[in-house]
């Protein structure tokens, strides 16, 4: 994820290296309860937050960013990498949390508070915290869809993006829609590599006779 963030930064003309670095501890927060969070939870296992109602998950979840302020502050990192660990997920709403207790509630958002499900900001203040907001998001999404070509990874990449765009967590961050259209050619040309979606090729009756690889019936020999 460092790298997606990194490269992006490149592409438009940002801080490379404090969007690395910014990558590289934004998340450190999740040391203090690693097993709330599924990636440092064993396979098979039981989900915490199976056991949990819906605002304690959420609350659950987003004191990672202000235990990464705690973590940060003990261990004297540059005040600058405050705002990625701070900015990574902006004001934005744990989705699936809130979601369950919309379906809680018989799918009445009237009766959820949607303030009790949101990480406490502020929003992305720099090119390159929305940056690490836009790989984190694009690179979860990507791990979760397990695109299968490169259309599809296209279309998760777009999706991301435009998420965290349509929510308004871009506002404060000068980027453009140029840059935005420089961030998604970027993070398509990393994940690509990094994901290797399969290449669909077509279909041909006679493989062997076209790639002219001569054929030999299991169990003889060639002459």
């Amino acid at each position: 994820m460092a790298n997606l963030a990194e490269q992006a930064a490149e592409s438009i003309g940002a801080d490379a290296l404090l969007t690395r670095v910014g990558a590289l501890f934004h998340d450190v927060g999740k040391a203090m309860n690693p097993t709330f969070f599924i990636e440092n939870q064993a396979q098979g296992s039981i989900n915490t937050h199976d056991d949990m109602e819906p605002v304690e998950s959420s609350t659950a979840i987003t004191q990672h960013v202000l235990d990464g302020i705690k973590l940060a502050r003990k261990h004297r990192l540059p005040r600058r990498i405050d705002d990625f660990i701070l900015e990574h997920h902006g004001s934005m709403l744990t989705r699936y949390q809130y979601s369950k207790a919309v379906e809680a509630a018989g799918d009445d958002e009237s009766k959820v508070d949607p303030e009790r499900f949101r990480y406490p900001g502020p929003r992305p203040r720099s090119r390159e915290t929305a940056l690490l907001m836009l790989a984190d998001g694009t690179e979860a999404r990507v791990r979760a869809g397990r695109p299968q070509n490169e259309e599809e990874l296209v279309k998760i990449v777009h999706a991301a993006i435009e998420h965290v765009q349509s929510s308004g967590q871009l506002d404060n961050t000068q980027l453009t829609l140029s840059d935005l259209n420089k961030v998604t050619e970027s993070f398509v040309t990393t994940l690509r590599g990094s994901y290797h979606p399969r290449i669909e090729y077509p279909k041909t009756k006679n493989i062997a006779a076209v790639q002219n690889v001569p054929t030999t019936p299991r169990g003889e020999n060639k002459s």
